[in-house]
């Protein structure tokens, strides 16, 4: 069964490689062909793990205690091994022939044209949110943020005041047009590979600082032990607790460049270890981070860990520090920003303009289709300010379908035969926990919403 033509090497983000210099020709074919070593594809998993998200680690360890927060982690790591094992052992099968080589080529040749349109569909969504958070979180560093009866300044206000130009609104408007359209007009991702070597080195700045910062708290006696286990008393449910479990899902889902990185790999195969390694270092990098968030913040932790590095942080060290560390992961996601968006034009170009030659062979259509995104997820970077909101819905229909649901569902389909009784089993499994842990936060969220108006202010459990 061959995959229809709309999926091929543009569907679902398109095979086209994050680093194209070191491929060759035959990535398309499913069977690998670039020069990339597997440290270079842990590299590029890595980077497309570790983003936003981090910056929610710290409030999921404050909702569920530390020990639940760690074995959630592991348990969504392991989850998402086991998705992109699937996702592999299907990759290149089409009636025997090497033919599918990109995710939606899998949802296509499981589902026909239907399940690769719809994959196109949830990667646009999710690409969205994630570059919608980008912009909050660069909102909330420079010009402060409001929640949970605490307001907590940004770098810019904490040095001019409250000004007009101080603004989240002028400020971000900034620097979507001034910064971010630059970067994202560039047609090949290979002229950011400078930028993106850059944006890792930002990332390990910050973590590097979070330490210090947790090192010396402790010295200070600043610092308190964090709760290993949930505190019921803060909660209006049990059921809150769910609520953490999008937040983590949205942090392990970058199965939308599985394909992409695996055509780098001089032999396809080591793909497999190469997303192993990166799981279990990236895994231990979002235990740390909330450890040391949780730690320094306590119950004060907010939705993004960066608003609680202000003077207000009481971890009674130098502020210059505590800039370093918001200002260093703000640039990082300056720098990634182009990345994932260059994903959401093709997605979104794959959509409106089926079949048509890519976008960047068509200057109009290139330049306007990214002008009309960049206006969009400005916008809604304005209009919802939260990233907390923003991981609790996402992380609960489009992250958790495009990383357990879908890849459940292509094993359980199985239109070549070759799953077996016990990948069955696990991928039925995936996709129940999916739906009910799902469906428990969307509920859990949408009544903690109504109990916040009732009330008249928002919920504490955000701390938004």
């Amino acid at each position: 069964m061959t995959p229809p033509a709309s999926e091929g090497k543009r569907a679902g983000g398109a095979d086209e490689p994050l680093l194209p210099e070191f491929s060759g020709g035959g990535h398309g074919s499913g069977g690998g062909g670039g020069g990339a070593s597997v440290s270079g594809a842990v590299f590029n998993v890595s980077t497309s793990i570790v983003g936003a998200g981090i910056m929610s680690i710290p409030a999921a360890m404050r909702v569920l205690g530390v020990v639940p927060a760690l074995l959630l982690i592991a348990a969504v790591a392991a989850l998402a091994d086991a998705s992109v094992e699937f996702m592999l052992r299907y990759t290149g099968w089409a009636g025997g022939k090497r033919a599918t080589s990109t995710y939606a080529g899998l949802m296509g040749d499981a589902f026909g044209r239907a399940g690769a349109a719809v994959l196109n569909v949830f990667i646009a969504f999710t690409t969205t949110g994630t570059l919608v958070v980008y912009l909050i979180i660069i909102g909330d560093v420079m010009s402060g943020s409001v929640g949970g009866g605490d307001e907590h300044a940004g770098v810019l206000r904490e040095l001019f005041g409250a000004r007009w130009w101080t603004g989240r609104q002028v400020v971000l408007l900034v620097a979507a047009v001034f910064v971010l359209l630059p970067l994202v007009l560039r047609r090949r991702v290979d002229s950011l590979r400078f930028t993106s070597a850059l944006s890792i080195l930002l990332a390990v700045v910050f973590m590097l600082i979070s330490l210090g910062i947790s090192v010396y708290a402790l010295l200070k006696g600043t610092a308190t032990m964090p709760r290993m286990l949930p505190d019921f008393s803060r909660l209006s449910s049990p059921f809150e607790l769910f609520t953490a479990v999008p937040v983590i899902v949205v942090a392990f889902t970058f199965h939308f460049n599985v394909h992409p990185i695996r055509a780098e790999l001089s032999k396809a195969s080591d793909m497999k270890a190469a997303v192993r390694i990166s799981l279990v270092l990236c895994a231990a990098i979002y235990a740390a981070v909330g450890f040391f968030g949780f730690l320094l913040f306590g119950d004060a932790t907010m939705a993004d860990v960066l608003a609680n590095f202000d003077r207000s942080s009481g971890a009674g060290v130098p502020q210059a520090l505590n800039d370093a560390a918001r200002l260093s992961y703000a640039l990082h996601l300056v720098l990634v920003f182009p990345l994932l968006f260059f994903s959401l034009r093709v997605n979104v170009d794959e959509l409106l303009f089926p079949g048509r030659r890519p976008p960047v062979a068509d200057t109009r259509r290139f330049v306007s289709l990214t002008a009309m995104l960049v206006a969009v997820l400005y916008a809604l970077a304005i209009a919802i300010p939260s990233i907390w909101t923003l991981f609790e819905y996402s992380g609960s229909t489009f992250a958790v379908t495009i990383s357990l649901i879908f890849p459940g569902a292509i094993v359980l389909r199985d239109v070549h035969g070759i799953a077996k009784r016990k990948d069955k089993a696990l991928a039925a499994t995936m996709i129940i926990l999916a739906v009910v842990t799902s469906s428990i936060a969307i509920g859990s969220n949408i009544m903690s919403t109504i109990s916040d108006k009732v009330r008249g202010g928002p919920g504490a459990r955000t701390s938004r």
